[in-house]
């Protein structure tokens, strides 16, 4: 009776040190998580004649690693709001700011 008593105490402890783990280990990623930033600066760029939001976004999707992965019209939209623009039409010589890490 006495070693069950034991063993069952030893498993319900090993049980709360496990559940204790998990607790920190989730409190620990989420403080770092949270915390980490990465700094974004921008580069200015200016529209040749013919350029496209569009292809733009397809260049930065492939040599930025701030849009990595990305889909390109989520990329299109964010260079929208990035230089509130109403439109994805460019201007020859319109600037137009891209950011990068």
């Amino acid at each position: 009776m006495k070693k069950s008593k034991k063993r069952e105490n030893l498993i319900k402890n090993c049980i709360r040190v496990f559940i204790l783990i998990i607790i920190i280990g989730s409190v620990i990623f989420a403080i770092n998580k949270s915390y980490s930033k990465v700094e974004v600066n921008y580069e200015l760029e200016y529209a040749n004649s013919g350029d496209t939001l569009w292809a733009i976004a397809e260049r930065e999707s492939k040599n930025n690693k701030y849009y990595k992965n990305k889909d390109i019209r989520y990329i299109v939209y964010d260079l929208k709001q990035i230089n509130n623009l109403s439109s994805s039409e460019l201007k020859e010589g319109q600037e137009i700011k891209i950011p990068n890490i």
